[in-house]
């Protein structure tokens, strides 16, 4: 396949498809200098780039787990770290998403006046419902 055909089957610009083969995650097949060949078995390492990503890997970790053939090569622990920072993640978002409502509907006078309110401020302004702003994994 070329590059035109990958990119339309997939959705990955061809921009980004060159940008891949540089960083080592997926090969082109055949002479340098014409259009990219690809072999059709890089339909399943792109969707494998795309669910790392959409996992919160970095490129970087998901090159970990290609192969130079391109064959998958699963860090498990990666994965279950990964796994248990997203549901620590999930943890916090759902207690904020609580506050929120709680805070929204809160039949008190002042928000001043609600001890769970102040207990929501206490555990923000400790950092408790601090969600990061930046991913680790670059």
């Amino acid at each position: 396949m070329d590059i035109a055909e990958v990119a339309r089957r997939t959705g990955v610009p061809a921009h980004t498809l060159r940008f891949y083969e540089k960083k080592g995650l997926i090969s082109s097949v055949g002479p340098r200098g014409v259009r990219r060949q690809f072999a059709p078995s890089v339909l399943d390492q792109l969707a494998l780039i795309a669910l790392g990503q959409a996992g919160g890997l970095s490129l970087d970790e998901i090159h970990t787990m290609l192969s130079p053939s391109g064959e998958a090569r699963v860090d498990r622990a990666m994965l279950v770290a990964r796994a248990d920072e997203i549901d620590a993640t999930i943890k916090q978002l759902q207690a904020m998403s609580r506050g929120l409502r709680h805070a929204a509907a809160c039949p008190a006078a002042s928000h001043a006046a609600c001890p769970t309110f102040q207990r929501l401020l206490k555990a923000a302004a400790a950092g408790a419902l601090k969600r990061q702003r930046t991913c680790p994994h670059g």
